[in-house]
């Protein structure tokens, strides 16, 4: 490959086919499954925002988009959260410990945060919670600026994480009063939000409860906030427009179907605002991180 092809298509080079050994899958109710695995390629690049294309069964030719939860370079795994939807994941579901999955990734665009604006508000709603953790426990370790992430998540079924009842943090309604366990011990302050009437959680939307924090801000605090978010499309549009309202900027990452996941089939591609008019970009490499006002832009 040039130095010309790596240039137009940056994306050529970092993705990696590994054939990955199952480690690890725990079950969660709600038909929610955390799966691990062993893919040191894919685990040394991966950044927060970036997915994995999964092979769920033998028999099953089309792969499987998931958002990388986390990686660990020092023992090459990385995790996934899914929960089923359809045949594919359901198979995924039935492997075991010892078993072998190809995985083909790192794919994508990842989020970017500004050391200059350190307070990270992450907005997590449903299959868009995997990336909030991967991107709050990267900030957590990351030496270059201060950062304060601040997660939120949003589900309408139990939460596939060991909780714990904490006490108030400013901004935030005493009802939100469940943690997400292992962020907390990584002294990361989370809240969750469920109208399913969920123990400890804030009864209401996901991109309210952002809004009730921001809300409590100061104008210089303001300006030190970037918000992140992931999740269906409603709620991305949601959080887009309480961004808007507080004028902080915003990326999300968008969930589409796809095919081929690494930009040759185009079947993943959105309407995208640019400096030259509306384009069309693919999720799977021009994304699947863009810039909310991109996306969603105002309403006319």
């Amino acid at each position: 490959m040039t130095s010309a092809d790596r240039t137009s298509k940056p994306h050529r080079g970092t993705i990696f086919v590994e054939d990955a050994e199952i480690l690890e899958q725990i079950a969660y109710p709600a038909d929610q499954f955390v799966l691990r695995v062993r893919a040191p390629r894919n685990a040394e690049v991966a950044m927060p925002g970036s997915f994995a294309h999964i092979t769920c069964a033998p028999g099953l030719p089309m792969r499987r988009p998931l958002s990388i939860m986390r990686a660990h370079r020092d023992d090459g795994t990385l995790e996934f959260l899914y929960k089923i939807v359809g045949e594919g994941l359901g198979q995924l579901s039935q492997r075991r410990p010892g078993e072998n999955i190809s995985v083909l990734g790192p794919i994508g665009q990842p989020f970017r945060p500004d050391p200059k604006r350190p307070r990270a508000l992450l907005v997590g709603g449903g299959v868009g919670i995997p990336p909030m953790v991967f991107l709050a426990e990267h900030l957590a370790n990351n030496p270059v600026g201060a950062w304060e992430p601040l997660v939120l998540m949003g589900s309408e079924v139990p939460f596939p994480f060991r909780l714990a009842c904490v006490g108030e943090h400013r901004g935030l309604p005493a009802a939100a009063s469940a943690a997400i366990e292992d962020l907390q011990e990584m002294s990361i302050v989370s809240r969750l939000a469920s109208m399913a009437d969920l123990d400890g959680c804030y009864r209401g939307y996901v991109t309210e409860l952002a809004g009730e924090w921001l809300g409590g801000l100061t104008g210089t605090e303001i300006d030190e906030v970037t918000m992140f978010a992931c999740g269906p499309t409603p709620m991305l549009e949601a959080a887009a427009a309480v961004a808007r309202k507080f004028g902080v900027p915003c990326q999300v990452s968008l969930e589409e179907y796809m095919a081929c996941a690494v930009g040759g089939c185009a079947g993943c591609a959105v309407a995208v605002r640019t400096d030259n008019g509306i384009a069309m970009k693919r999720v799977c490499v021009d994304g699947p991180v863009f810039d909310a006002e991109a996306v969603f832009p105002p309403a006319a």
